[in-house]
Order: structure tokens, then C-alpha cells, then sequence
């Protein structure tokens, strides 16, 4: 009996990589040109590697066209960058086209945050995601899409956020496609593409599996891809600290705590990436009102209740100068020490000359003038009544 994916908590790797061709031949003749979104983390490097692995087999035929989308964010940690750097010459050298998603100069992370004076990211002020990693795919995707959708290949997986299971769970494939054939999502005519997640079913042990060469000789892939499973905290015996790590930017500001930094750091080899561990304490200290202007006001809700407020806003021209050279010293730092390692390359030389500019330039978010007061300013809130009450630190 053939598995589907509601087999797949029984699956080993043999059977998870045939339900994946199978998904790749369901889906795929529909689609001239392919594209995989390759991140260089653990799940797309897999999914890359595993649909290398099926083409150059036979066990799947291979598209007219076929593109590997890399979204370089600058940001990624640098056993996660140096793998992806080796990947795409490794593809390029194949034959495979290979195109590098990079944001506009002023939309990268540091040119933004410290140029434009936006506060690092929140969770409830998300602005990296999709400006740093998502806009850029799409814009790779527009310039390659020719009046045919696209076939996106991704390297979602169920198990991975409850969230992304949730809407998992609400999807189907279409045309009478099983489930076992991933999860495919047929979008409108006009859109760029459709996306297919082939390795859907994939259980985490069998990525570490696939990444750590631990199959079946007719199933070993040749590329190599231990440097990402060190990013996840691999030893020395081949086995991995943290098996459902996640890994985000250098010293992300979203996340509680650098666990893919700290597995790293548990290593001698990779003790050179320590003072990237200042990085969090740096976002945290710009976000306080010291270091942000405040813009007081009125403000009408949804419901059209007026409330006063005083919202914190950008971040100081003074804040923005330190935090610029705090991040040029770590960089520096590092790569002081890291010898035949990996570099950290978060600020190249471009990006400082355009940040200094932009500082220079004065240059401020939308509706801020720099004429505001900082954050630690007392302010007044002015009542209905038409009273006055002095306090500190707006909300």
C-alpha cells in the first residue's frame, strides 16, 4: 500500500523522500519553471537538496527551468551563510540558475534601522520579515516570471509552529490531489505563482537524518551541509543539542533568547562568535525612551473614541551614531578571530557610507520632523476638562 501523509509519524527517510517525489511528479508537470526558496536554513537546505537529489536520480523529471531563489538577509548567522555561499557556487558550478534575493540598500536591516531611525522589530512591530526575507523574493519572482505562474517550491513543514499547522490543517491540494501529495496551493491566474511544500511530512529526526548523512547509501546527496546542523548545535559525535532548535539573525530581536548562538557557543571552534551575544542587550537599549523621540497627541480608535497619547517613536541621531559604531566594533571583533571560520559580514562598506548619509541627510520616518522631544521628557496630558496632568514616559 502506498504511504500518504497521514503516515508519516511511521515514515522513515526511504518512504519520506518517495512521498516527496511523488508530490514533485503530482505537481510539478503542471509548471515549466520551477523555483526553490533556499534560506539556508535547516528545512529549505533539505528541501534543495532533497530535489537535487530526485533530478539528477531520474526519479523525477526535470523542469525546462529551474531556479534556486537565495534570500540574503545579511543577517543570517555565519555557519547558516557560509553553507549557503558554498551551496550556490556548488550549483552554479551544475549548471542550476541561482539568483540572490538582496533588499534595496535602504530597506536592509542596519540601513533602516539606524539610516531611517525605525526602532528594532517587535513582535508587535514585525517590520524585518517581510522587508528583509518575503519583499525581495517576490521582487526575484517578478523578474523572472514570464505569463506563466511559477512553481515555488518551500520548505514548510508540518510540526514546525502551531500557527503554520493550523493553516496547514485548513488546506488541500486541489483537482482531486491527495493530501500525501503536500501541501499545494493553487493561487488566482494572475498571481506569480502556485507553491508546493514537498517535504510537508518530514519529521524533524529525518532532516537531521538527510543533513547529517545518516540513510541509505542510494540516498546520500553529496552536498555538503554539516556546517548547518552545527548552526543547530551539532557535536563533535554527529549529533545535534537542540533537534527542534530554530535559528533566526544574528542576535534576533524577536526571539526570548539566541539558542542557535548559545548551541554554537558551546563549541571551542565557533567561541569567536561570542561578542555577537551584545547585540540583544543593543536592540533592548534602543528601544528605551532615552533613546527614541515621542510624539505627543490625540489619537481616534476604530470605534472613534479620542484618547490622548504620547507614542515613542524613531530613534535619536545620537542613538543611531552609537548604535552604528557598537555594531561595527562586534563585527570587527569577531572577525578579528575567526581566522579560517566563517566572517560576519552584517555592514559592508556601502551600507556604513549610506547609513552615514542617511544620518547626515537628516532623515527622519514618515510624519516625524527630529523636532519632537525624547521619550524621558516629561509631557503633559491635557484632560477633556481642559486640565493639565504632568507625568513621564509616554505609552
Amino acid at each position: 500500500m502506498q504511504a500518504t501523509f497521514f503516515d508519516a509519524q511511521r515514515m522513515g527517510i526511504s518512504d519520506s523522500v518517495e512521498l516527496t517525489a511523488r508530490s514533485l511528479q503530482a505537481h510539478g508537470v503542471r509548471h515549466r519553471h520551477w523555483a526553490i526558496a533556499y534560506s539556508g536554513g535547516k528545512d529549505s537546505t533539505t528541501l534543495l537538496t532533497v530535489v537535487m537529489h530526485l533530478l539528477k536520480t531520474g526519479a523525477v523529471e526535470r523542469p525546462e527551468r529551474l531556479t534556486v531563489c537565495y534570500a540574503d538577509t545579511r543577517m543570517e548567522l555565519p555557519p547558516l551563510a557560509a553553507s549557503a555561499s558554498r551551496m550556490l557556487g556548488t550549483l552554479r558550478a551544475e549548471g542550476v540558475e541561482v539568483r540572490v534575493a538582496l533588499p534595496p540598500m535602504d530597506e536592509r536591516f542596519f540601513v533602516y534601522m539606524l539610516g531611517r531611525g525605525v526602532p528594532p522589530p517587535t513582535n508587535h512591530f514585525r517590520w524585518c520579515t517581510g522587508q528583509i526575507k518575503v519583499e525581495p523574493m517576490e521582487a526575484a519572482l517578478r523578474e523572472m516570471y514570464a505569463g506563466e505562474k511559477i512553481l515555488m517550491l518551500t520548505g514548510v513543514r508540518q510540526g514546525e509552529s502551531a500557527a503554520r499547522d493550523g493553516r496547514i490543517a485548513m488546506s488541500c491540494g486541489k483537482d482531486g490531489a491527495e493530501c500525501g501529495q503536500g501541501w499545494y496551493q493553487e493561487t488566482l491566474p494572475d498571481h506569480l505563482c502556485d507553491t508546493l511544500a514537498p517535504i510537508l511530512h518530514w519529521r524533524t529526526c529525518l532532516v537531521w537524518d538527510w543533513l547529517t548523512g545518516a540513510m541509505p547509501a542510494e540516498l546520500r546527496h553529496g552536498y555538503e551541509t554539516r556546517l548547518v546542523a552545527e548552526a543547530y548545535g551539532l557535536d563533535e559525535e554527529g549529533s545535534v543539542a537542540e533537534k527542534n532548535a530554530r535559528t533566526g539573525c544574528n542576535g534576533c530581536p524577536l526571539a526570548s533568547q539566541d539558542a542557535a548562538l548559545d548551541n554554537l557557543l558551546k563549541s571551542p571552534r565557533w567561541g569567536y562568535l561570542r561578542p555577537l551575544k551584545k547585540l540583544r542587550p543593543l536592540y533592548r537599549w534602543l528601544r528605551e525612551p532615552t533613546q527614541r523621540l515621542r510624539k505627543p497627541g490625540f489619537e481616534r480608535s476604530k470605534a472613534g473614541v479620542v484618547r490622548h497619547t504620547n507614542r515613542m517613536g524613531p530613534l535619536t541621531m545620537d542613538a543611531r551614531r552609537t548604535a552604528l559604531r557598537e555594531v561595527l566594533a562586534i563585527q570587527a571583533r569577531v572577525n578579528e578571530y575567526a581566522g579560517d571560520m566563517p566572517a560576519v559580514d552584517m555592514l559592508d562598506e556601502l551600507e556604513v557610507a549610506r547609513i552615514e548619509e542617511l544620518i547626515e541627510a537628516g532623515t527622519w520616518p514618515n510624519r516625524w520632523t527630529g523636532d519632537e522631544p525624547t521619550g524621558d521628557q516629561p509631557f503633559e496630558r491635557v484632560h477633556r476638562d481642559g486640565s493639565l496632568q504632568r507625568e513621564m514616559f509616554g505609552g
